[in-house]
């Protein structure tokens, strides 16, 4: 370091390498985080919207990136300056009995959404001929395995490589030949229907970007990862990276489906009837590829989504969690994960289970959870004496309070249109 300082010739030449391997070595949860965003909830909501209404949402993605990356910064930031997870900061500075409640909530949203996953491992398997009863036990027992049997730098580098497969909606997108300039137009020029279908479908494609199991898992992680409050900026770029790879991957597969489905009148309800869709209309490889892109989202995110819920509540009430520990010295931590696995992929194979309406009640409950986290997480980070200077500034707080305010109305309205689907039936 001192020879850098000193002279003055060598340190341009240097400073971008180390730069660069320092990111390297913080590289992971910023990004892993975003991309599981996109998990068979998040592409059927896209397939959908692009399905039936053309390029019309296009626009929201870049509203929609902002939020994400004010949000997530602020959970990485928490990490690194504290090196405590969200549950346990929530914990410390509001007591045992709120905390109590938010897991026992975050417990049944997070397994409703663990058998969504494993639901989108089923549909997009049987796309090339194999039966959920083969696909989904062959699934669960990796996810297990992985976790197990890793330690965290080994399942880290697992998932950043499913991070890449996520490159399989964009080339689905290029075969499907959209016009490219309508798209980009799209995606630059707000546009607004005053259908109750329209309206409905830009509140769930908002919706589906921020869920509160993120911002446990992202603080998790990067407290388990020991990044240093001086390797920070490093970290802010992880997750800003991140949140732009998500939307990307979701504008190309809103940009696939308006290019095919929406054009032919075909009309789907489903991500993986988008995907057998994409077959006659753009080719044989652009279907494939869709429906290998909703596997590799679905598991993923059925292996992050049991971790994340055992990682926050060990945190919660002072169990010891993380990867690197043995089964014997995170007991709570290993049961917890296996439980909600072995849940997740037993609940997909019973039959006539009406699936469909367990993960809109995961939903609904995810949505009544969002703004207590957001707000905890809002006062949690303008706390002095936790954050010291690293509180949120002025301009930070009023984008972050905006930000929170916006997602927190569009919520209730998933929340109640929830409701009113469960209690009907629709």
């Amino acid at each position: 370091m001192s020879a850098e300082l000193a002279g003055g010739a060598a340190r341009p030449r240097r400073q971008p390498w180390r730069n660069l391997m320092v990111f390297l070595a913080v590289v992971g949860p910023g990004i892993i985080t975003a991309n599981v965003d996109n998990d068979a909830g998040g592409i059927t909501t896209y397939s959908l919207a692009g399905a039936q209404y053309g390029h019309a949402l296009l626009w929201t993605l870049v509203p929609i990136t902002i939020a994400l990356v004010v949000v997530q910064e602020m959970s990485a930031r928490m990490g690194v300056m504290t090196g405590k997870g969200l549950a346990d900061l929530i914990r410390e500075n509001y007591g045992v009995k709120v905390t109590f409640w938010i897991m026992v909530a975050l417990l049944v949203a997070d397994v409703g959404n663990t058998i969504a996953e494993f639901s989108g491992v089923a549909a997009s398997i049987q796309i090339f001929g194999v039966p959920p009863w083969i696909s989904v036990p062959i699934t669960a027992v990796a996810v297990w395995i992985l976790v197990l049997k890793g330690t965290y730098r080994q399942v880290e580098k697992v998932f950043l490589v499913a991070c890449l497969f996520y490159v399989a909606y964009p080339v689905s997108a290029i075969l499907a030949h959209p016009d490219w300039g309508t798209v980009l137009r799209a995606t630059v020029t707000p546009s607004f229907q005053a259908s109750g279908g329209y309206v409905a479908m830009l509140v769930g494609v908002v919706g589906t970007t921020i869920a509160p199991w993120m911002q446990f898992y992202l603080q998790s992680a990067v407290v388990e990862k020991g990044i240093k409050p001086e390797h920070y900026g490093h970290s802010r770029l992880d997750v800003i990276v991140g949140c732009i790879i998500t939307d990307v991957v979701a504008f190309f597969i809103i940009a696939a489906c308006a290019a095919t489905v929406f054009k032919a009148g075909v009309r789907v309800e489903t991500a993986d009837q988008a995907a057998m869709a994409l077959g006659p209309l753009a080719g044989k490889y652009a279907s494939w590829l869709f429906a290998f892109g909703l596997f590799n989202a679905s598991f993923f995110a059925a292996t992050i989504l049991p971790l994340a819920t055992s990682y926050y509540i060990c945190e919660a009430f002072g169990w010891e969690s993380g990867i690197d520990r043995k089964w014997g010295e995170a007991k709570q931590f290993y049961s917890l994960y296996t439980l909600i696995v072995a849940l997740g992929a037993a609940v997909v194979l019973i039959p006539h289970l009406p699936l469909l309406r367990i993960m809109l009640l995961s939903q609904v409950v995810n949505g009544m959870l969002l703004p207590f986290i957001l707000i905890f997480m809002l006062l949690l980070i303008n706390k002095e004496k936790l954050m010291g200077p690293h509180r949120n500034g002025p301009w930070f707080n009023g984008v972050a309070w905006l930000t929170t305010v916006v997602m927190i109305v569009l919520t209730a309205w998933l929340v109640v249109t929830g409701l009113r689907d469960l209690v009907t039936g629709a």
